[in-house]
Order: C-alpha cells, then sequence, then structure tokens
C-alpha cells in the first residue's frame, strides 16, 4: 500500500479537464436534484403528512419541514409503492442519520451529523510512526 495517494487520480496526460469535470459534476448535481424532487414529490402523496417517528403533524404551510427518509439508506432504491420511504420531521430525520452513524462508525462519527466539529476519538492514540526513527538511525 506504500505510495498509494488519496484524492483523485491525475489522467495519463497529467492535466485535469476542469470543464469536463465541472459538466460531471453539474450533471451529477442536476440528477440528484431531479431524484430527489420524484420521490418526494411521490412520498407526499402516498403517505400521510405526518412524521413517521414523533406523529408531528404538517400542512402546507409548514410541509418544507417533512423530509422523506430512506429506511435502507440507499437514496437510489426508489420503489414507486414507497415501501422504502418515510417522511420524517427534519429533527426525527436528523436523529434517525445519527442513529445510523454510530451504528456504521461507531462513536463519534460524524455522517449525518448536523454539528460540524468532530470530537477526538480515545482510541486514536496509536502512532504507526513511533519506532521509524530509530530503525532509520539503525543503517547509520
Amino acid at each position: 500500500m506504500a505510495g498509494r495517494r488519496s484524492g483523485p487520480r491525475r489522467p495519463p496526460g497529467g492535466k485535469i479537464d476542469r470543464e469536463k469535470l465541472d459538466r460531471i459534476v453539474a450533471q451529477a448535481r442536476k440528477d440528484a436534484e431531479a431524484r430527489m424532487r420524484g420521490y418526494r414529490e411521490q412520498s407526499l402523496r402516498i403517505h400521510p403528512w405526518v412524521c413517521a417517528r414523533c406523529g408531528r403533524e404538517f400542512t402546507r404551510e409548514n410541509l418544507h419541514e417533512l423530509t422523506v427518509h430512506h429506511k435502507d439508506h440507499n437514496h437510489d432504491n426508489n420503489p414507486p409503492d414507497g415501501s422504502n420511504w418515510e417522511n420524517l420531521c427534519l429533527y426525527c430525520h436528523d436523529w434517525e442519520h445519527q442513529k445510523y452513524s454510530y451504528a456504521v462508525k461507531g462513536a463519534n462519527a460524524d455522517f449525518g451529523l448536523t454539528s460540524r466539529t468532530a470530537q477526538p476519538r480515545e482510541e486514536a492514540t496509536h502512532n504507526p510512526f513511533a519506532g521509524l526513527k530509530d530503525l532509520l538511525n539503525k543503517g547509520d
């Protein structure tokens, strides 16, 4: 694994086509927005305007606070019968993703949380390079 870099790889010529990259990103965003509009509208037609967790009821005035949650956390799994969706208020939706984050990545995971400050993990004290200096000096 030595020598591997994280991040995007450069193409064979070493130059990145920024215009092509911008087009790809713009198209991906457009597709995601269209997909979201489609399943949100369907879910609001199929399911009642009530949070499936806390039971809060919604009207046209506050409907923007009702979100569509994918039960399996796969945003590409959108069966037309709505079986993978549930309508959740903003607070319950955030909590659902926070619970999923803890289950998948463990405590202090930052996926799905509203807080952008990550807390240091207690078990992250190992230093893989602790004895490297001594090993390098042995050759002298």
